[in-house]
């Protein structure tokens, strides 16, 4: 069984484009995407709501215990 630290991830936006859909400083979910990974991208839900590509280094990735994960996941579903 697949728990939640194994399918989500989450970032903070360290840099973001002026009048983009990534705010700095902003907790984003992540979604587990490996072709993504293999050119430097992650897979976010940004603030359209939609999951999209952005560069891996506009992010700095944390580790949130997994009870923080699952109230942040019930809030988004």
């Amino acid at each position: 069984m697949n728990t939640v630290e194994e399918n989500y991830n989450f970032v903070i936006c360290i840099i973001a484009e002026e009048d983009g859909d990534l705010d700095i400083w902003k907790l984003y979910q992540v979604l587990p995407d490996a072709k993504a990974l293999e050119v430097g991208c992650l897979r976010v839900i940004d603030e359209s709501g939609e999951d999209y590509l952005y560069p891996e280094n506009n992010f700095v990735k944390i580790e949130l215990p997994a009870k923080i994960q699952s109230q942040l996941l019930a809030v988004r579903t």
